[in-house]
């Protein structure tokens, strides 16, 4: 299995590869070069398996045995999943009217990266020992990416991770998950700005290939490919549970609801669609509304600025994983996707040629969701089944409620439930309700934090080279004092 870059000058990467570029040479995200198809009889097969069994198959189409032999395969992934809350790692709760709530939160962080990131980091320390290396890891986070990385990575000795946050923008747990984790190899920056803002020092650092090959860079951001993968899961899960039977011809859809930022859980549903999951994508998000924009109008456009709301993981105006939409919808077209995205990224205004909007509005159905219907939504839904959603699930159910209360025909859906409401106390009090706090969420309240500040005239970039080069200068120190 070979990957490609989404704008077509990078030359082909396997596994490997992929997962340690983060973004391609020539500024494009790797995809697949060939996506496999799957039979109506695999997809019987798999129907019946458990969810890290469902990772399992996805993961060994998409990585070669001569990279990571099956047996390996399997045993990194269950190691993984071993710290996860829930027996079956991921868990539908069928509530009343049609609800099907997909909960993506029981890892060790309470949010959906743990699933994905969890799987990254032993791909990671897998190649890291084989080969006898050390990375930098460097993550920008809206909230919950990077204190998944830092669960996934901390105290792992071939691994140093820094994590950029917007210092006051993402809740007071999300930002004490991070900065409490008191490990050498965690490196934690509260940025002034928002997380759009926190991303330019990031890509400045990575636009300079010499430097990130000297200092062994990577991103484990949205756009690494090997999340990607483990998040095609979701869709597959989400069928196999709200399906109801294979044996139709042909196979019954099953509508999914993505409550969208940075449009990572989207491209995976898009690509489990390619690979033939009945699958029919619903994209919501909340008032930065970019996506929603995209697929009503062909409008890929920025906004003036980012505006916070409830569903703070998605105050995002830069959906990078659009890239890969757009080139899977071109039918691969590297060069309409290329200069589709640097027109983008010159001038924040793209309109998207016709034939393109026309596919991605066939393809997905998007809806932008208001801070008052997310409050509304979480007060429905505790009120029917006292079941707390977070504000992002929230942004999800709004768009289930809207079709349920209309009384129309419509095939199952299922709502993916990106993180718990454990970790929005200020919206679920917002929302009128009282919030159920774990006892290992509060007692983050009362741990030693760590955080250096960048803050507002600080030259960001310079800062992040500087620790960078620091950490680069630690490592062959200790190299050096190595015993042969």
């Amino acid at each position: 299995m070979w990957y490609v870059s989404t704008r077509g000058m990078a030359p082909r990467v396997d596994f490997e590869g992929a997962l340690f570029s983060g973004y391609a040479p020539d500024g494009g995200l790797y995809m697949p070069e060939e996506l496999p198809q799957l039979d109506r009889e695999t997809l019987r097969q798999w129907s019946v398996v458990s969810y890290p069994s469902l990772v399992k198959e996805l993961c060994s189409l998409f990585i070669g045995p001569e990279l990571i032999p099956r047996d390996d395969l399997n045993d990194l992934i269950d190691r993984a999943f071993s710290r996860f809350r829930h027996k079956e790692v991921v868990h539908l709760s069928r509530l009343r009217n049609g609800l099907n709530v997909l909960e993506l939160w029981h890892g060790v962080t309470y949010a959906f990266k743990d699933l994905s990131l969890c799987c990254a980091a032993r791909f990671l320390q897998y190649f890291l020992e084989k080969r006898k290396k050390h990375i930098t890891v460097v993550v920008g986070t809206s909230g919950d990416t990077g204190s998944a990385a830092i669960e996934s990575v901390q105290g792992a000795e071939n691994v140093d991770l820094i994590v950029l946050l917007p210092k006051g923008r993402c809740t007071k747990i999300q930002e004490l998950q991070m900065t409490t984790v008191l490990r050498e190899n965690v490196h934690v920056f509260g940025v002034e700005g928002n997380s759009d803002e926190l991303d330019e020092p990031i890509k400045a650092v990575f636009a300079d290939v010499a430097f990130v090959k000297e200092h062994n860079l990577m991103s484990l951001n949205s756009i690494n490919w090997s999340r990607v993968l483990v998040q095609m899961a979701h869709h597959f899960f989400a069928y196999f549970r709200c399906a109801p039977a294979l044996d139709l011809h042909p196979l019954p859809p099953v509508e999914v609801v993505v409550p969208s930022g940075a449009a990572g859980n989207l491209a995976a549903g898009f690509i489990a669609q390619k690979m033939g999951l009945p699958i029919h994508l619903v994209v919501a998000v909340n008032y930065n509304d970019i996506i929603h924009r995209t697929v009503q109008r062909g409008d890929f456009s920025l906004s003036e600025a980012v505006k916070p709301t409830l569903a703070s993981a998605m105050d995002i105006q830069v959906p990078y994983n659009m890239e890969r939409i757009f080139w899977l919808l071109s039918g691969s077209d590297s060069q309409v996707t290329r200069a589709l995205m640097e027109q983008f990224e010159r001038t924040g205004s793209v309109s998207l040629p016709k034939e393109l909007h026309s596919k991605l509005s066939e393809a997905v159905t998007s809806q932008s969701v208001s801070d008052e219907a997310i409050i509304q939504t979480m007060g429905r839904c505790w009120e029917e089944n006292q079941y707390l959603l977070c504000p992002h699930s929230a942004v999800a159910v709004s768009y289930h409620y809207q079709q349920a209360d209309r009384r129309q025909p419509s095939p199952p859906r299922s709502c993916l439930a990106p993180a718990s409401a454990a970790k929005f106390p200020e919206a679920v009090l917002a929302a009128g309700l009282t919030p159920e706090t774990p006892a290992e969420i509060l007692a983050l309240e009362h741990k030693e934090a760590r955080c250096t500040p960048m803050r507002k005239g600080d030259d960001w970039t310079r800062m992040l080279r500087g620790l960078i080069e620091d950490l680069s200068r630690q490592q062959q120190g200790r190299f050096r004092k190595a015993p042969a």
